[in-house]
């Protein structure tokens, strides 16, 4: 009887251990994806991101909330499969495009999710610019701003990276049909710093003086090239600072740009420059950069002048953008560079516009 008993729950053991095991399989399979340790890498790679937004759009849309926020879930698609969601809130944010575009800017908030990815759960707001409307040329204008932060983070590292999206808003109301958009992720700047180590700056005093020269002319020229005339230092528009955490006895800073939908290398319909601008479009180039000598000026613009084809290249080899888009932003490069040949007339620019602080 005894070894009877014994033999059958040692074959019940032997069933059960295949289900037993499947079972461990799939908890390990659970852990690994909530390992704190596991990165998304979502400013690591180039290839578009999907994503899907459920919310009240109905709300975005009409009142555009700047204060207050809406309820939202996001959906990571990793791949046709396999996804993550979080329950996050948003808000539109900006000043123009808030007003004007049917999709106004987001922000939105990470904080108290848990993704399972160290570098997802470790951002507390990030910026999204979407489409200003659901049409062919806003596809191209948000597109185009995306390359502009690429062809900076071709000049230094020391810059806001951004991830490219496919995004779906389904409207939680079921008041509105679908829509599906391309828009990009702006690297927070708690990122940035971490990535750079650094702390932000948050002072609205600075000038160009309070910026490392070399940092600063680059940024100068760099909106000159694109023909972006929208950014200060004082105040910071349209412009971050950032200060590296070496020994410095000059205690000066790192300027960053971003917000670039006003440049002329995107050349939006709805940019016109303001009346005390003192151009009649914004594809005319203002240099507002701080006053240097011809010698400095000539050292600055070599590093644009070496990095022509990088240049061309970022824009020649993204497949998003269309043939006749990426000829008119090559053409209105080119006019920049064929400035910079035998550097007199460009100089002769900074020189007679230049600021003295």
């Amino acid at each position: 009887m005894k070894k009877k008993i014994f033999f059958l729950v040692y074959l019940a053991s032997f069933l059960l251990l295949p289900v037993l095991g499947q079972n461990a399989k799939t908890h390990k399979h659970s852990a690994k994806q909530n390992n704190p340790t596991k990165r998304f890498g979502l400013f690591e790679v180039d290839n578009p991101l999907e994503i899907s937004l459920r919310f009240d759009m109905t709300t975005y849309l009409k009142k555009k909330p700047t204060e207050d926020y809406l309820d939202a879930v996001i959906t990571f698609h990793l791949s046709k499969t396999d996804s993550i969601n979080g329950n996050i809130r948003l808000r539109t944010r900006g000043a123009f495009r808030n007003n004007y575009c049917d999709f106004a800017p987001i922000e939105l908030n990470f904080k108290k999710v848990n993704f399972g990815y160290s570098d997802l759960d470790s951002i507390s707001k990030i910026k999204l610019v979407p489409e200003c409307s659901s049409n062919i040329e806003n596809a191209n204008y948000v597109l185009r701003e995306y390359l502009i932060y690429k062809l900076f983070n071709v000049l230094t590292d020391i810059s806001f990276r951004v991830r490219l999206l496919t995004i779906n808003y389904i409207d939680t109301e079921k008041k509105r049909k679908p829509v599906k958009q391309s828009g990009f992720f702006i690297e927070p700047v708690e990122m940035l710093t971490a990535r750079t180590n650094s702390v932000l700056i948050n002072s609205k005093t600075l000038t160009q003086k309070s910026i490392i020269p070399k940092e600063m002319d680059r940024l100068a020229i760099f909106n000159y090239m694109i023909g972006n005339y929208d950014w200060s230092l004082p105040g910071q528009h349209n412009v971050k600072v950032i200060k590296p955490l070496i020994v410095d006895t000059l205690q000066l800073g790192i300027a960053i740009p971003y917000d670039f939908d006003w440049a002329g290398l995107v050349d939006a319909a709805y940019a016109v420059p303001a009346d005390n601008v003192g151009t009649k479009s914004v594809r005319e180039r203002i240099f507002l950069g701080i006053c240097r000598s011809r010698e400095v000026y000539l050292k600055d613009l070599e590093q644009f002048l070496e990095k022509k084809e990088e240049f061309q290249k970022v824009i020649n080899e993204f497949p998003y953008l269309n043939p006749r888009a990426k000829k008119d932003m090559i053409w209105y490069l080119d006019s920049f560079f064929n400035q910079c040949i035998g550097k007199k007339e460009i100089l002769n620019i900074f020189l007679s516009n230049c600021k003295n602080f």
